[in-house]
């Protein structure tokens, strides 16, 4: 007889996942939905792509909305939410992914920059943890995972913002560990490295001095399986971890 088909891990769960209209995010919101979940798909104003990964989606035969929403606003992180809970009545799993790989040298990054790019990759992951809060808690099987970066923890040149702000979320990660762990909703970091995604600027300069002992570049596909066991059984007694997935460029 031949095997019987892969249970889906998700079947039957909803998902956030910020910045999920290209690279990381939109791989991450695609296994999701390959493992049976719905998914939100999220951008702050990249509508086309939102609809083209929607459709996508729906071409699988999964289920998908889209929502524009700025993290960095409360109004907006509200809004994302209630768009999972209007159009599919719960919410299961929230991936903080949204993010900017900004470059500068210390001495030309302003004040302004400095606090865009925290508001994006810190503020963010915390607005969007404290409104799905309530939601998360009346799962059964809730769960967060923020998506890192290698440099918060190897450090990087010409990154002081992006830096800072990736090495604060493994802290607000252990920090909401703590606080979730007594509704049994788990959160989890993933810090990537090393991954091959399409840029807008040439590599970053951190590149040229991490080398992945694997010999190769990871993909995105690779960050969205971890995602995938964190936030499906095989992850319910793992929270306030971070995980290296970076094919041996940083051994921490």
């Amino acid at each position: 007889m031949p095997p019987s088909p892969a249970p889906e891990r998700l079947s039957n769960q909803v998902a956030i996942v910020t910045g999920s209209a290209r690279n990381i995010g939109r791989a991450i919101a695609l296994r999701l939905v390959a493992e049976g979940a719905a998914v939100v798909i999220n951008a702050r104003t990249s509508q086309g792509e939102v609809n083209q990964v929607v459709a996508e989606i729906r071409q699988m035969g999964g289920r998908a909305v889209g929502c524009l929403a700025d993290v960095t606003q409360p109004k907006d992180v509200t809004r994302l939410v209630q768009c999972a809970i209007s159009e599919f009545g719960q919410l299961d799993i929230l991936v903080n992914n949204a993010a900017v790989r900004r470059e500068a040298r210390l001495d030309d990054i302003t004040l302004e920059d400095w606090r865009s790019t925290l508001a994006i990759i810190l503020d963010g992951a915390f607005l969007c943890a404290q409104a799905a809060a309530p939601y998360l808690r009346q799962s059964s099987a809730g769960s967060i995972v923020n998506i890192g970066g290698m440099t918060g923890s190897s450090g990087g040149s010409n990154r002081v913002h992006v830096v800072t702000a990736k090495a604060a979320l493994i802290g607000l990660t252990k920090a909401l560990a703590w606080d979730l762990a007594e509704d049994n909703v788990t959160v989890n970091l993933i810090s990537p490295g090393m991954v091959e995604t399409a840029r807008v600027n040439s590599k970053p300069k951190h590149h040229a001095v991490h080398h992945p002992l694997l010999g190769r570049r990871g993909t995105p596909e690779e960050i969205a399986g971890m995602v995938v066991t964190l936030s499906g059984p095989d992850g319910r007694f793992m929270t306030g971890q971070s995980l290296h997935v970076n094919g041996g460029a940083y051994l921490p």
